[in-house]
């Protein structure tokens, strides 16, 4: 049975981080302490459909300037810098990554319950430097559009046994505003207390549970840790396209939103270079550059990939001579893999990007039918260039390597001195063991290992 809420704790509460609760795990909860009502949300959907393809949200700046990074260590306090130094010594870091996890009603909680239960399960069977250090939410963390009573039945009751930092990047849902909320209400001020506090408080949206918020700076921010870099991005609040700009110059601008991640990406960029840091650079970002559809023009997909933003990406990883590792994304629910090869810097590269959006929530077809007929799924490693129009650097090719449309699952990613490894760990809906998917990327050379 679920915890009865009670009164929110004092804040702050602790002058040390927590991560999980004490004592012997407590069953999975089988309804929702504040259950949404299906009949409204629906109604709410027809309401505001129209501008889910229109509204954008302005968003703060990130505290601190924008070549700051926030590091591995300062998220697990005192701890931290022993733990991290284990990390060095242990020569490399694992890490768990999902999106799209929350449940809009009874009916999909089991399935988040599932994948929190297989990370925690995971996080807690590892030993030595095999055990994940954190995981990396890629947005999407509660439906349907980041209201604060959601949180406990979405977040922190699933993950509550989860001992380990959840750092988070906010999707569309989380940061949607409803007409009429208040700015107290907003969903992006939710997000901000329960994941960029100042300091490490429990919220009124952890009830009765004791994980306290994170305290990364910002809706965006760079992650720093033992042999990898982690660069999160938010794109913003429309259902699709992906924005992490007010795309000036383009037929169609967005002036809500602010300017301000291309000064940070590029400011990050340059330090990349400058540091001239070895270990893995990634991007995380919720809408995926990314997304099948049959064929050029197609929206056959639950969500198309998002050209524009990727081009504003390129430009400044162009101008900055430092191009990532690997792209995570989340939106579409599904996973998706692909490899997109290019001529960087004088040198071939050989790209994972990767769309993992099924930690939970309605694990959907990559294709859907259209004219009352379904295009059939691609072969894995069809040529998909067609989803790479007019970029911005010398692409020589585009394949998706693997997809699976059927399962909900988790990315554990690890990452040493020379190469960078993604897993994909499905979690069967119907209990039968479905097989890994695995890239592996060598870092000093930029290419995937066959």
């Amino acid at each position: 049975m679920p915890r009865k809420a009670k009164a929110p704790l004092p804040q702050p509460l602790f002058s040390e981080p927590v991560f999980n609760e004490n004592g012997a795990p407590t069953p999975d909860p089988t309804t929702f302490r504040s259950p949404h009502d299906p009949k409204t949300d629906a109604q709410l959907y027809k309401q505001v459909q129209s501008l889910l393809t229109k509204d954008t949200v302005s968003f703060a700046t990130a505290r601190g300037n924008p070549g700051d990074v926030f590091t591995l260590a300062s998220a697990l306090g005192s701890q931290g810098p022993a733990d991290v130094q284990a990390i060095q010594n242990a020569g490399q870091i694992v890490f768990h990554a999902i999106g799209d996890s929350g449940a809009s009603s009874v009916g999909k909680l089991g399935n988040e319950l599932n994948v929190a239960d297989h990370l925690t399960n995971d996080f807690h069977t590892s030993t030595g430097a095999n055990r994940p250090a954190f995981l990396f939410h890629l947005g999407d963390i509660i439906y349907n559009f980041g209201e604060s009573p959601f949180y406990y039945d979405q977040f922190y009751e699933p993950f509550r046994n989860y001992a380990a930092p959840i750092f988070a990047i906010p999707g569309n849902h989380d940061s949607f505003m409803i007409p009429g909320t208040t700015a107290v209400n907003a969903p992006l001020t939710i997000f901000s207390r329960n994941f960029c506090s100042t300091s490490p408080v429990v919220t009124p949206e952890a009830g009765s549970l004791h994980r306290t918020a994170m305290t990364q700076p910002g809706a965006y921010f760079a992650l720093d840790a033992p042999f990898v870099r982690i660069i999160g991005l938010f794109s913003n609040a429309l259902e699709d396209p992906g924005l992490i700009s007010s795309q000036q110059g383009q037929k169609t601008t967005w002036p809500s939103v602010p300017d301000v991640q291309l000064a940070f990406l590029t400011a990050q960029l340059k330090n990349i270079k400058a540091q001239n840091f070895s270990g893995a650079v990634l991007i995380a970002v919720h809408h995926p550059p990314f997304s099948y559809s049959p064929d050029r023009g197609s929206s056959a997909g639950a969500h198309v990939g998002n050209t524009l933003m990727l081009r504003e990406i390129d430009t400044i990883c162009q101008a900055q001579g430092v191009y990532p590792h690997a792209f995570l994304s989340g939106h579409a629910h599904n996973y998706q893999r692909y490899t997109r090869k290019l001529s960087f810097a004088g040198k071939n590269y050989s790209v994972p990007f990767l769309v993992a959006g099924d930690g939970g929530f309605n694990v959907k077809s990559i294709v859907y039918s259209s004219g009352g007929s379904t295009p059939p799924p691609p072969a894995p490693g069809t040529q998909v260039n067609y989803l790479d129009p007019n970029p911005v650097l010398t692409a020589t090719g585009l394949t998706i390597d693997q997809y699976n449309q059927t399962n909900y699952g988790y990315l554990r990613i690890m990452v040493n001195s020379t190469q960078l490894r993604i897993e994909f760990h499905p979690v069967s809906k119907t209990g039968a063991p479905p097989s890994l998917d695995t890239v592996t990327v060598d870092l000093a050379s930029h290419t995937v290992v066959a």
